[in-house]
């Protein structure tokens, strides 16, 4: 693929969502983690840095594709954005640059790609580690993370009920309305998230918390459970020692150590880092196996790979120049130009 345009390519979230499907993403998540679980990339770099009610955080990384790609993503996560200022919980901006010369590619707006690429690892992750028999499944979080999580795995598994949870059950209750009619699977919403957990096979949990709220005593046996919410040290959605008594599959070790579920379980003394069963990268490269027993309980601890968002981003970049989608400016020339893209 010949792709040459002359500056730099902008792309808002429209253009993002009109170049992305969630299948496309699954598939491109599921080889960046094969690509790390091999050994064939270098490893990604993260920084956190709190700020206020909130913070930022900055992921990049490396791949060699078709072509080497270099990818940052610089976002914001301020949760209370909502009701105070009626902005979007997280916000910002991935620059893609060519990783042989540096030169900057693209600019494009960071939230599709997150709450695609996130929802894709929890697809990818229970691919390998669910039970395929999985009947029941309950989202905590009825935001956009969890609408598109239960896209992503309506298309691997035959659920015949979703339970959906809310702090505002409103919003439970809105999320069961529209995914009802957009699957083909009845959503149920429920302020009972005891009795919904006890019968759940598949449990995402996606929200903002910094408290756990899902019991260890809840869960039984043969449960798979992708715990998405906490991506920083001060978040919490499940019971430390329910860690302790389940396989635990990172994204990666050291940033689930650090800023994951399990860092609180460390920090209270009940595992430790050699605790962990492997990377995800690791069981789709067969490197090591994935469910072993239909009685294991299997928690994923995403913490989001900066592997994600280079795969992905690289993916919506080919697509825009090949459609001739988003903007080109001229950063490094003497007056900054704005152009419609097109395809060399």
């Amino acid at each position: 693929m010949n792709l040459k345009p002359t500056g730099t390519l902008v792309l808002t979230r429209r253009d993002v969502a009109a170049l992305l499907t969630i299948d496309e993403c699954t598939s491109a998540v599921e080889r960046a983690f094969k690509l790390y679980g091999e050994g064939k990339t270098k490893p990604p770099g993260v920084l956190g840095v709190h700020a206020g009610d909130g913070g930022f955080h900055i992921k990049a990384g490396i791949l060699n594709l078709d072509r080497p790609y270099f990818a940052a993503k610089v976002n914001a996560n301020f949760p209370q954005n909502s009701t105070r200022f009626g902005l979007p919980l997280i916000q910002g901006v991935i620059v893609l640059c060519d990783a042989e010369n540096g030169s900057p590619l693209a600019v494009m707006d960071s939230i599709e790609i997150t709450i695609q690429r996130t929802g894709a690892a929890t697809a990818v992750a229970a691919k390998y580690l669910a039970r395929r028999d999985s009947q029941i499944l309950t989202i905590c979080g009825c935001g956009n993370q969890g609408r598109v999580s239960l896209k992503a795995l309506h298309n691997l598994f035959s659920f015949t009920e979703v339970f959906a949870f809310d702090r505002d059950h409103s919003q439970s209750e809105t999320f069961a309305g529209e995914l009802s009619g957009e699957t083909t699977v009845k959503v149920i919403p429920t302020s009972d998230l005891e009795e919904a957990i006890r019968k759940s096979d598949v449990i995402v949990t996606c929200t903002p918390s910094k408290q756990f709220f899902i019991k260890d005593a809840w869960v039984r046996p043969g449960t798979f459970i992708a715990a998405v919410g906490a991506d920083s040290e001060d978040k919490q959605e499940l019971e430390p020692i329910l860690l302790s008594r389940s396989k635990i599959v990172v994204d990666i070790v050291e940033q689930a150590a650090s800023i994951g579920e399990l860092h609180h379980s460390i920090d209270l003394g009940l595992m430790t880092r050699n605790d962990v069963y492997g990377e995800l990268g690791e069981i789709v490269a067969r490197r090591k196996s994935g469910r072993s027993s239909p009685d294991e309980i299997i928690i994923f601890d995403s913490t989001g790979m900066a592997l994600q968002d280079v795969i992905v981003a690289a993916a919506v970049y080919e697509k825009a120049v090949s459609n001739g989608l988003g903007q080109l400016i001229d950063f490094g020339g003497a007056n900054v130009k704005v152009d419609q893209v097109s395809a060399a």
